[in-house]
């Protein structure tokens, strides 16, 4: 392997694909990105046209090679993350059949007690609870209320895998993404056929498994000259998003970790084994490299939050951070409550119904107060799901904070006070699972674990404040005594 070898990620998000080019010592050359848009046809669904994911690819990978030529053309390994969970149908001749039900679609809440029934080791083996999110419980969906178009599955992809089946022609996946399907068996990181069964299905519906780290194909000879680069691309196995952000910032050791920032919001944490604890709506899934697991918290709205209310009251991130800081102690402690919960929650609450509110509003309430309450609530969404590791066993005094959320200073501060661990940022800490996966598509190709893994520089480290967090505290047990009493009330929702 040369020093000027390059190495490609590609990260299918939620809004936008990102690639990031890195070369032989790991040092990014190049980036580029194209946006992406969700569907929501109808209340609690979320989809996206799988030909979308295509186009906005295909469009980034020629936005880098206009801006670095050079570096891309000596293209070795190609590393994938995506978002999890998604499912994508596809037919006897690999023709997608549907849009995409994505990761946030909430219309599988009643198939989930289906599943919990059909498959009463379900929990000892996928090590987690059935939630609308997950694979498996959509394809139950499918199954009920479009059984002819069931009929016609004859293999399921996640949003990623279907990337690679593009690039390379070859149907696979890796066990950090399956582990969020609830049909592979976590521990031994391999489908269950107990709990594809539960849902009509066969492992012949299922890609094969390669860890995230070993190859998994080549890029295809009409896409390698199409791209000017050799025929001899290695395509890595790839991972989960959150696994290949934690690949990206050198997360590898147990109990290292991060709070990732996107659409969602993540707490990650490395363990050396597989630890469930599904009853306090944990994650624990399989990490992106072999003999590695993690147990996670997922909130469904972080820093969504943000760009839904500055769309909300007409203004840009970048403003509205600069008015939220501008704000007093005293202002800041009579800002309202915010519950986060746009489309619907996980840890620790496991409520597809889940809705957001403001409480507290007065006269006296301006943008900048209703703003803070808006990342305050995520922080303290995130104190949730701290809470639910450390009742599973696990605990951190250090987190690294990855996504877009992480550019933001005041945020960082926020939430490590909230958290009551240090907080610290990294160099590149927006890049997230495109630079895990350039990393991976690097290891694809016999580099090791630890020269292609260090943790990225710290540029800034967020110490909790005593005296921010007393009062934080007293904030928290309001924000976590609206929730019940919210739920219980009549739905508007149509």
């Amino acid at each position: 392997m040369s020093r000027d070898d390059t190495f490609l990620g590609i990260d299918l998000g939620t809004s936008e694909v990102k690639l990031l080019l890195i070369d032989g010592s790991g040092a990014v050359v190049g980036r580029a990105a194209a946006p992406l848009t969700v569907s929501r046809p109808a209340p609690l669904w979320s989809e996206q046209d799988p030909a979308d994911w295509s186009t906005a690819t295909t469009r980034a990978v020629e936005q880098l090679r206009g801006t670095a030529p050079d570096a891309f053309a000596r293209l070795r390994g190609i590393g994938l993350s995506g978002q999890m969970h998604g499912a994508v149908l596809l037919d006897g001749q690999d023709r997608v059949l549907r849009p995409a039900i994505l990761w946030n679609d909430g219309r599988s809440h009643a198939e989930c007690d289906e599943l919990t029934a059909a498959a009463p080791r379900l929990h000892a083996i996928a090590g987690n609870l059935a939630m609308p999110g997950f694979t498996a419980p959509k394809l139950l969906w499918v199954r009920k209320h479009e059984p002819e178009l069931f009929d016609r599955v004859r293999s399921v992809l996640l949003p990623k895998d279907y990337l690679r089946l593009l690039l390379t022609g070859d149907k696979v996946s890796d066990p950090s993404d399956a582990a969020g399907t609830l049909w592979l068996d976590v521990a031994r990181r391999d489908w269950s056929d107990e709990l594809l069964a539960a849902t009509g299905l066969t492992r012949a519906h299922m890609p094969r498994l390669v860890e995230s780290n070993a190859p998994s194909g080549v890029l295809r000879a009409e896409l390698a000259d199409a791209w000017g680069v050799g025929r001899d691309v290695v395509v890595a196995g790839g991972a989960g998003d959150n696994a290949a952000s934690a690949i990206g910032i050198g997360a590898t050791a147990p109990g290292s970790g991060f709070v990732s920032m996107g659409t969602s919001g993540v707490l990650f944490v490395v363990n050396d084994r597989f630890r469930p604890n599904p009853a306090s709506a944990v994650h624990a899934f399989c990490h992106a490299l072999p003999q590695r697991w993690h147990q996670m918290s997922v909130m469904l709205t972080a820093a969504s939050a943000l760009r839904w209310f500055c769309q909300l009251s007409g203004t840009t991130e970048a403003a509205l951070l600069e008015e939220i800081e501008a704000l007093g102690a005293d202002e800041l402690a009579a800002a309202p409550v915010f519950l986060p919960y746009l489309a619907g929650e996980r840890t620790p609450h496991n409520d597809p119904f889940a809705t957001g509110a403001f409480h507290g509003l007065t006269h006296e309430t301006r943008r900048a107060h209703a703003g803070y309450a808006v990342l305050e609530g995520v922080a303290f969404g995130m104190a949730d799901g701290l809470a639910a590791l450390r009742a599973a066993g696990t605990d951190v005094t250090r987190l690294s904070i990855v996504g877009g959320g992480a550019r933001s200073r005041f945020w960082a501060q926020l939430m490590a006070d909230a958290l009551g661990v240090e907080i610290v940022r990294h160099a590149d800490a927006d890049a997230g699972g495109a630079l895990g996966a350039a990393r991976l598509g690097r290891m694809a190709t016999g580099a090791g674990v630890d020269e292609s893994c260090p943790p990225p520089p710290i540029t800034d480290r967020c110490t909790p404040s005593p005296q921010r967090q007393d009062l934080l505290a007293r904030r928290l047990a309001v924000f976590r005594s609206l929730y019940a009493p919210l739920r219980a009330l009549p739905s508007i929702r149509p």
